[in-house]
This record gives structure tokens, C-alpha cells and sequence, in this order.
């Protein structure tokens, strides 16, 4: 798996302070994407052990408490990404307690394949469908176009999510 950008502290992926990966690779090519470099699955950086420790490393910072993880691309469920965005998942959940994981993606809940739907059920919330360019509107919180969805995992399945007050 390749990434394009690796943020430590991010405010506006996800709700609180965070750290943000941008994985390399997207089959949606979504017209009007802001993050076109990200398609090419080969481009960016090899996404290694040493980045997968300093994420947990910076996770884990008590000089600056991070909230939790926001995954982002490209697209963290590309069927190459699957693998490497599932280590990431699991060395979070068991080396950074309580933080919470943030995923996008442009493919839709319902039409997950068996591999990927595994992996989602491993995050707290999901970001899904393509981002669409005449349903734009930058009013929208964490998502750019409104036929976006936001799920949060709720026992064995998914529940939209509600702001939290």
C-alpha cells in the first residue's frame, strides 16, 4: 500500500485533533475531486513499518492528545488498500486505546464486498459514496457533496450518525 500525505494534527478530518492518512489509490475518479493525485494506486510513498509506528507513536503523544485516526485518500477500502489499512486498524485498536477511527470511502455501505465489509466493521465511523460535483456544498460537515453518508458502527452493523452537541 502507498499513501500520498500523512498529517500528525489535523482539526478538520473528523471531529477533535487528529492524525490524518491519505492512502494512494481511488477506481472512483470523482469529477471535481479535490484530491485527484491520490488515484494513481503507485504513487506517493510506501507505506512501511516506520510509518505505521509513528502513527501510533503520534496517537499515542501525550504532549498532544489526539483524538483518534481519519483515514482518507485515494480510498482506504480500494481493494489493494485492504491489507495495509487493516494492519493500521488493528496495531490502533490494540496500541492506542480509546481512540476512535475515522474512514472514507466512495463506495456505499450496502454494496461492501465480504473483505471490505470486515474491515468497516472495525472502524467507528464511516464517510461513504462518491463525492458527486453538483451536490456540493461546503456547508457540509465532514463530507463534500450531500448524497455522502455518515455511519457510525453500533453493535453488529451501522447507524447514521448524529453531531454531537
Amino acid at each position: 500500500m502507498n499513501y500520498h500525505q500523512y498529517y500528525p494534527l489535523d482539526v478538520l478530518n473528523g471531529p477533535g485533533t487528529r492524525a490524518t492518512l491519505f492512502v494512494s489509490g481511488c477506481e472512483h475518479q470523482c469529477r471535481g475531486c479535490y484530491n485527484q493525485s491520490t488515484w494513481d494506486v503507485r504513487s506517493g510513498h510506501l507505506f512501511d513499518e516506520a510509518m505505521l509506528s509513528r502513527i501510533i507513536d503520534d496517537l499515542n503523544d501525550p504532549r498532544i492528545r489526539r483524538r483518534g485516526l481519519s483515514l482518507s485518500g485515494g480510498d482506504p477500502l480500494l481493494p489493494a488498500n485492504l491489507a495495509g489499512i487493516t494492519e493500521l486498524v488493528a496495531r490502533v485498536r490494540s496500541h492506542c486505546p480509546g481512540k476512535d477511527i475515522w474512514l472514507w470511502t466512495g463506495y456505499r455501505l450496502e454494496s461492501l464486498t465480504e473483505a471490505q465489509l470486515a474491515l468497516a466493521s472495525r472502524v467507528d465511523v464511516i464517510v461513504d459514496g462518491p463525492f458527486e460535483q453538483g451536490l456540493a456544498d461546503r456547508r457540509l460537515k465532514f463530507r463534500g457533496s450531500s448524497n455522502q453518508r455518515i455511519f457510525c458502527r453500533s453493535g453488529d452493523g451501522f447507524v447514521p450518525w448524529r453531531e454531537e452537541s
